[in-house]
């Protein structure tokens, strides 16, 4: 991992991304000089921008743009040829029409012909090939043991074993953990014989008989890292178990000034007005489906925590019958809830319920990205069982967020508590590059339906 404009990034998938970048530029290049070349079939029609080159940039940064968007960089994605298929054919069918609105809009004037048309589509089957071919050489080149990183855990107890199960899960794929035998496998020679990436050391008080081992591996070049460390640096999460308000208290981050809040509700507005334009016909079909379906209100309004814990009213389409807690008791939604309705059912996974939110940006009350925001019945209970949940709230509640991009849909305190993981990550690490990420990931969330219920 490196770190770029205050955000961890894998150096690895960066490289990629811009051999790619690169790539994409020569093939369209190469195309667009065979169409338009003496014998080519698109003189007349093409370039469809200024020059050659100028499209063949605009056609590399919007389909590297989408391709980021949809997942493709993801370092989890290199290991999985299914993953890399279907991600490299979303990201073609998605920039088809993006770029064949951007070729309509420069050519008003002329026009475009059946033969450009083509000619785009044929460039994106091309560009796909490529990519796949790019991504199956650096799958080749780096190896599944070179990519998978073999990392030693010292420490014993509760702490020690909930980290290397986390490692296990699915969602990490990228480290294989082993708990430390004795201190002569820390020792530099026995860490490189075994192709170990790095040691993470879950708990100082013990690994007091460690110790002399670990220093010298650290200062002869090796990875020596505390959890909290790893997990922000190579997770993109905070160790909840390793961290407490002394911790934050003396960690960087966390600071945001003014300019930087006001630039941030600049975007806001400017993210939440454009996109309630070009909605507004999704939200009027689904609010007139909505009624015709049930009878109700179609927005659902709920009391929501915001910033510095102060309530507001959330809006959101109406996608359960009316009287779904008619009993006087919040639920969290579950798999196949049967309080959705039949329009509920399409409007959930697609994200559309959640578009009337946009008002609360504008209105003040939420960020286009933050923590979601909960119900104060759930903040309550939350608090009382994990440490720090209530430190959330120290920025605006945002319609999409880090959580949101990294973890499922949560309906249990245990789903809680990783969430707060990743808020807490956000909180400390925010900036304008981190929403920009949050924003592109939040496309690929809403195309794959990831965590709807």
């Amino acid at each position: 991992m490196t770190r770029i404009l205050g955000q961890y990034i894998s150096l690895a998938t960066a490289t990629l991304g811009l051999v790619e970048l690169v790539l994409s530029f020569l093939i369209v290049e190469t195309l667009l000089h065979v169409a338009t070349g003496p014998s080519g079939f698109a003189t007349a029609a093409l370039p469809p921008v200024t020059g050659l080159a100028e499209f063949a940039a605009v056609f590399a940064l919007v389909t590297g743009g989408i391709a980021t968007s949809i997942g493709l960089y993801r370092p989890e994605v290199c290991l999985e040829p299914r993953q890399r298929i279907a991600s490299a054919a979303v990201a073609g069918i998605v920039a088809y029409p993006v770029l064949l609105l951007l070729m309509v809009i420069d050519r008003s004037q002329t026009g475009l012909t059946g033969w450009v048309v083509l000619w785009l589509g044929i460039a994106l089957l091309v560009w796909q090939a490529g990519i796949l071919l790019t991504h199956l050489a650096f799958r080749v080149l780096l190896r599944r043991e070179r990519m998978v990183r073999r990392v030693i855990v010292v420490g014993s107890g509760h702490h020690a074993a909930r980290f290397a199960d986390m490692l296990r899960t699915p969602r990490v794929r990228l480290f294989e953990p082993m708990i430390a035998p004795t201190t002569t496998s820390l020792s530099p020679e026995s860490l490189r014989e075994r192709g170990i990436w790095g040691v993470v050391v879950t708990s100082p008080d013990d690994t007091e008989t460690h110790a002399p081992a670990l220093l010298d591996s650290k200062l002869r070049g090796a990875r020596v890292l505390s959890t909290a460390a790893f997990c922000e640096k190579h997770l993109g999460r905070i160790d909840l178990d390793g961290v407490d308000a002394q911790w934050l208290l003396r960690a960087d981050g966390f600071a945001h000034g003014q300019l930087a809040d006001l630039v941030k509700r600049g975007l806001d507005i400017a993210v939440s007005l454009t996109l309630l334009v070009m909605a507004l016909p999704v939200m009027l079909i689904a609010a007139l489906a909505i009624k015709l379906e049930s009878p109700g209100p179609v927005l659902y309004r709920q009391q929501r925590v915001g910033l510095y814990g102060t309530p507001f009213t959330l809006l959101k389409f109406r996608s359960m019958r009316v009287d779904a807690e008619a009993s006087g008791n919040p639920r969290w939604a579950q798999r196949r809830d049967p309080r959705v309705t039949r329009v509920g059912r399409f409007i959930r996974p697609l994200r559309i319920d959640e578009l009337p939110q946009l008002i609360n940006v504008l209105l003040g009350e939420m960020s286009m990205i933050g923590p979601r925001p909960e119900r104060p019945h759930f903040v309550r209970h939350l608090a009382d069982v994990i440490p720090l949940y209530r430190q959330r709230s120290y920025v605006k509640p945002g319609v999409t967020g880090w959580a949101q991009v990294n973890y499922p849909y949560g309906a249990s305190v245990e789903d809680a508590r990783e969430k707060l993981a990743y808020d807490l990550y956000y909180i400390k690490n925010r900036s304008l590059l981190l929403d920009l990420l949050i924003l592109f990931a939040t496309v690929r969330v809403v195309l794959y339906r990831e965590g709807a219920r």
